[in-house]
């Protein structure tokens, strides 16, 4: 069994290293560490907020007793 184990844990640890690692670094290399100024951002329209209005009821219910 140990002569499928060594290539097979090889193999996990080299993959892992790989998308962890290497392939981020290249990317940053071809497009750039840097982040992108305030005045070249495309933001397009405002998206208008998902926030919820909370209104208080006109009438306040007094207990029964």
């Amino acid at each position: 069994m140990q002569r499928i184990a060594v290539p097979t844990i090889g193999g996990m640890i080299s993959s892992t290293l790989l998308m962890l690692i290497v392939i981020p670094a290249i990317f940053g290399l071809v497009k750039g560490f840097r982040l992108p100024s305030g005045d070249r951002l495309d933001v397009g329209t405002p998206v208008p907020s998902a926030s919820v209005s909370i209104e208080r009821p006109s009438k306040v219910l007094q207990p029964e007793e």
